[in-house]
């Protein structure tokens, strides 16, 4: 599995909840997007998006500054 561009130790059958607890990002912290495979899981499904052997999961986090 693939997680921001790099190739990831992630399990098959994990979630996009669990991928986020490996970055130490929390689940209710503001700025945070998730795509997998190119389209975006919303937050809702997080904690029940399982993630396929092969996914390509992009975490994204806002930053202010110019």
């Amino acid at each position: 599995m693939i997680v921001n561009g790099r190739s990831s130790d992630v399990a098959a059958g994990e979630t996009v909840a669990a991928v986020l607890d490996r970055l130490g990002l929390p689940l209710d912290a503001r700025g945070i997007a998730v795509a997998v495979d190119g389209e975006v899981v919303p937050r809702a499904a997080w904690q029940t998006f399982a993630l396929a052997a092969d996914a390509c999961v992009e975490v994204l986090t806002a930053m202010q500054g110019g």
